[in-house]
């Protein structure tokens, strides 16, 4: 019952935000009473805090199956890249989420008391991979892990959150089969680049031609 309660939450919640979640609605999405939600997770407030940290759960524990540490360093930056962007594109209740707690100021996120440890581990990983690196002559610069992560996060979100405008404002569909391909290989071999001090053209396969702008485009 408590699965089925935060699966109906988090879709309300990521439809909805937290105003616009309805209690009434979740019970029902998953075959509970109000009585029975309150039993099993809490007020309104308790249940968009348990779901925000099951999503974070969720692709950290993803993220810990990439067996990143026994990859060549380039590689397992390239497969994190991968991981990203394809669980981004497999979950855009996670990007309603996480702009849902921003616009809130992580108001609720302060309260956890599981993410910062889900957190750390992770981040230890990436730092690890970033050593093996440097050691191996892979990478140029030893980069703050945590910048790193952000880094590919943000390219993978903005990009998301963002297609319906930059679609229209580019003359592009940002969601089409080949623009999304086209972003994946984008990503890999700018943060490639910048890691290993290659060029963007030696990273990879050849540099895809980049499509002529409309000319009536906005900025």
């Amino acid at each position: 019952m408590r699965r089925r309660i935060l699966e109906a939450a988090k879709q309300e919640f990521a439809s909805h935000g937290l105003a616009g979640a309805r209690v009434d609605r979740i019970a029902a999405k998953a075959g509970a009473n109000k009585r029975m939600l309150y039993y099993h997770v809490g007020k309104k407030d308790d249940l968009y805090l348990a779901v925000l940290e099951g999503a974070y759960e969720k692709i950290r524990a993803e993220e810990r199956g990439l067996d990143l540490e026994h990859l060549d360093p380039p590689k397992a930056i390239e497969r994190l890249i991968d991981f990203t962007w394809n669980y981004f594109l497999r979950n855009p209740e996670f990007l309603a989420l996480l702009h849902t707690e921003n616009l809130a100021r992580a108001r609720h996120l302060k309260r956890s008391t599981k993410v910062k440890s889900l957190h750390s581990p992770f981040v230890e990983l990436i730092a690890t991979v970033v050593r093996r690196g440097v050691a191996s002559g892979d990478f140029q610069v030893a980069v703050d892990p945590v910048q790193l992560y952000i880094s590919i996060a943000a390219l993978s979100f903005f990009y998301l959150s963002n297609s319906a405008t930059l679609s229209v404002i580019f003359g592009r569909d940002l969601l089409a089969r080949t623009a999304k391909d086209e972003r994946l290989d984008h990503m890999v071999r700018l943060v490639l680049a910048a890691l290993t001090g290659k060029s963007f053209a030696a990273v990879g396969l050849d540099q895809p031609s980049i499509p002529k702008l409309p000319t009536h485009h906005a900025v």
